[in-house]
């Protein structure tokens, strides 16, 4: 349908070392997740805070890490009893994390001190939150979900109002995953990882709620599919294909600029631009423990936290 696009390379910027590498058993989501296997750390959910630190987390093993703007330092923030998954930083400073297991939690990066902070939809459950962002006004949308897929297209997509209403926008998405928003905010993209494919999900302008929700991009092939989201200050989405070792970059129309190769594993997760033009694209690498960066031309989307 289109040319093959340009490749852009990686390379490594900072590794997990291995005093901070842990070898045994860790949670249940790895023994579901990676068949059991030895799991040394699991990185997703790349953020940066306004000072240039690099937040990730460590679903493996319940672990908040920060690497220094350098790539140099690797340092463990908290580590507790949940599967952190996502993780964005709020303008006042807090750190919000999508727990698999405990929902919506919150990290105030001055004391250390992780806590809940939204536990339930209603009174049920969550499925297993995955990941997480914030808009403009506050408000704060994310993705459930648990162990949906074609089998079981029952994944949500939530708003969290800055004003504290939980809205339920979609509850029929194959494996919800990464999110952004459109520069607009008008739309949210929404990664369906078991689809292989990436949501549009327009938001009426009278009610706020999704209508036309349509297939925007459909990718192919891997051993998983898209995982983590990011948007950059043309339109521009960047999908993480985990099982491909590929960051595909997709125009604002959907049609493909580059391949972004891994130059380690296959499992790549998530990304986040930085840099001090925001024009690096860091990408973690979960089979080796990496964070790996390439240089693209159009800077990223400034985030909450930085706005």
């Amino acid at each position: 349908m289109y040319a093959a696009p340009p490749v852009i390379q990686t390379t490594v910027f900072a590794r997990i070392p291995d005093s901070l590498r842990i070898r045994g058993r860790s949670n249940r989501w790895v023994d579901v997740q990676r068949g059991g296997a030895a799991t040394e750390c699991f990185l997703e959910g790349p953020s940066f805070d306004r000072e240039g630190y690099l937040y990730v987390v460590d679903v493996a093993w319940g672990r908040i890490l920060r690497i220094s703007p350098d790539g140099a330092d690797v340092e463990v923030v908290v580590q507790y009893d949940g599967e952190p998954n996502g993780l964005k930083i709020h303008r006042d400073g807090r750190v919000f994390v999508a727990d698999y297991r405990h929902g919506i939690m919150v990290l105030d990066p001055a004391t250390r001190r992780i806590e809940p902070f939204l536990e339930r939809s209603i009174l049920d459950r969550f499925k297993g939150i995955n990941d997480l962002v914030f808009a403009s006004n506050g408000d704060l949308y994310f993705t459930d979900q648990g162990m949906t897929g074609l089998h079981d297209p029952s994944g949500c997509l939530y708003r969290y109002t800055a004003a504290g209403r939980l809205d339920r926008l979609l509850d029929n998405i194959p494996s919800p995953n990464g999110l952004v928003l459109s520069l607009d905010e008008k739309a949210v993209f929404v990664n369906a990882t078991r689809g292989n494919c990436v949501w549009r999900v327009p938001l009426s302008p009278l009610t706020g709620m999704p209508y036309k929700v349509g297939n925007f991009i459909q990718l192919s092939g891997a051993l998983g599919g898209p995982d983590g989201l990011a948007i950059d200050s043309a339109g521009n989405l960047a999908v993480a294909h985990i099982g491909l070792g590929v960051v595909w970059l997709f125009s604002r129309l959907g049609e493909p600029l580059a391949r972004i190769n891994s130059c380690e594993g296959l499992s790549i997760t998530n990304l986040a631009y930085g840099g001090p033009e925001n024009k690096t694209l860091y990408i973690t690498e979960s089979d080796s423990g990496s964070i790996l960066k390439a240089e693209l031309e159009v800077p990223g989307q400034p985030m909450y936290s930085h706005s």
